[in-house]
């Protein structure tokens, strides 16, 4: 299965139906409009909308009941993207600067604003595309959707501003179950099911998609710190924002005395005051203590639980390419380069 072939196509009808969606600039708009754009136009996987058409397809959904949703949560993606630049300060994005670092923090809250805001207009029109009942199941799940992600966030930046380390695999885990996996698996296929009416198989898809988000950001941390041609964010970004990661609780629990300080010393830094040879010295403390390692043995046996769990949704859906692209996105995840 050509994973990414799909995720290419599942982006050219999403991003298609977003500039519909999206209104065109005039005078009095502040140029708002081109930068709505900005984000959902640059190069990306498309992963989320992907998810949710190949749910709801290969349940027997129709393409049509399904793009607006899948268009709803490209723009959320891309809402959360905008406001996570601006906490973590982040300085590139997909291969280009962030709209924080070209345009600046007040105008990119806006424009993430706007984006959540043109989502929903699909999730309006879903009342004549699927009923008003499964609209408003769509809209259940995108509402929960937006308070774990909230809640993955909080825990994260709290965990920043106490400088707090004292951090297990588990805390980790939870965290990244609320803030990635809810909102780039959970939400996108459970909208397929209530698209396509398949609620009888959320469990076995809550299963697959939790343990595939954990695994994709496990392998997104790993990818932060290698350089990649095709990486678009930031490399060592994370080190740089002090994030907490598999990664770095793993190093500082299997460092000692001075080194370990000095470790935790660097990443209390605010960003600014970081250099870029403490930044060296951090990936290879990581490197040594074999965090990297340890990040991508997760992801793969995350990735390896996600593939359980699908069985027994594949074991009830008829052979199809949408249910093919799911099952070779377990793999994907853990093994991606970008």
């Amino acid at each position: 299965m050509d994973v990414e072939a799909y995720l290419a196509e599942a982006r050219t009808l999403v991003v298609d139906e977003i500039r519909t969606l999206t209104p065109a600039d005039s005078r009095w708009t502040g140029g708002l409009y081109g930068l709505v754009l900005d984000y959902p136009l640059r190069g990306a996987k498309a992963l989320r909308p992907a998810l949710c058409i190949a749910t709801a397809r290969m349940l027997g959904a129709p393409l049509d009941a399904v793009v607006p949703t899948a268009a709803a949560l490209e723009l959320y993606h891309n809402a959360f993207l905008v406001h996570d630049d601006v906490e973590d300060e982040s300085l590139t994005r997909r291969g280009r600067p962030s709209l924080p670092a070209e345009h600046g923090v007040p105008i990119s809250v806006n424009v993430g604003d706007a984006l959540l805001g043109l989502a929903m207009r699909p999730l309006a029109q879903n009342a004549r595309e699927i009923g008003a009942g499964r609209a408003l199941g769509v809209l259940e799940v995108l509402a929960e959707m937006a308070l774990r992600t909230a809640e993955g966030q909080a825990l994260e930046l709290g965990w920043i501003r106490r400088n707090a380390w004292a951090l297990g695999d588990r805390d980790y885990v939870h965290m990244v179950w609320l803030k990635t996996a809810w909102y780039s698996f959970l939400a996108p296929m459970r909208c397929g099911l209530v698209v396509a009416d398949g609620q009888r198989l959320q469990l076995a898809v809550n299963r697959t998609a939790s343990m595939l988000g954990i695994a994709f950001q496990l392998q997104d941390d790993v990818l932060n710190l290698q350089e990649r041609a095709r990486y678009g964010k930031e490399v060592a970004g994370d080190l740089w924002e002090g994030k907490r990661t598999l990664i770095l609780l793993h190093a500082l629990a299997r460092a000692h005395g001075a080194e370990r300080q000095l470790a935790l010393d660097i990443l209390a830094k605010p960003r600014a005051q970081k250099e870029a040879a403490e930044i060296d010295w951090l990936l290879d403390f990581v490197h040594r203590h074999g965090g990297l390692d340890h990040a991508a043995a997760a992801a793969r046996a995350h990735a390896d639980r996600a593939a359980r769990a699908f069985a027994a949704v594949a074991a009830a859906v008829p052979d199809s390419v949408h249910r093919d692209f799911v099952h070779g996105l377990i793999g994907y995840v853990a093994t991606r380069s970008w």
